[in-house]
């Protein structure tokens, strides 16, 4: 999937039949943030306006803007599951948060066959 990306903030591509518009919404904030236009370039400064909008009226209100993907998360799993990862991360001698997120780094290697992710922080 292709998403756009402008100051840090990324946001999704969406194609309404009903409208014969597309359409999206920042992602990884808690904000609403939306857009649209005709074409893809419509889209797109739609998308770049709306950031930084939002980026304006934070500065003018002294407020601090959301910070995208912040990089903390709650994960709700089975207290089985839980247990094991626990328990493999103990006998690996690191944090149960290192454990999980190797774990997703492997996974997103899996699908996007990617052996490397400059992009991934290490926590």
């Amino acid at each position: 999937m292709k998403y756009l990306k402008h100051r840090g903030y990324t946001g999704s591509i969406e194609y309404s039949v009903e409208d014969q518009l597309l359409y999206g919404k920042v992602l990884g904030i808690k904000s609403l943030i939306s857009y649209e236009g005709e074409t893809g370039k419509d889209l797109e400064q739609d998308f770049k306006d709306a950031i930084d909008t939002y980026l304006s009226y934070c500065k003018e209100e002294g407020e601090k803007p959301e910070k995208p993907f912040k990089g903390s998360f709650n994960v709700r799993l089975s207290s089985h599951l839980h247990r094991q990862a626990a328990l493999l991360a103990m006998e690996a001698q690191e944090s149960l948060n290192s454990f999980v997120a190797e774990s997703i780094r492997y996974r997103i290697d899996q699908i996007t066959g990617k052996q490397k992710h400059s992009d991934i922080a290490d926590v």
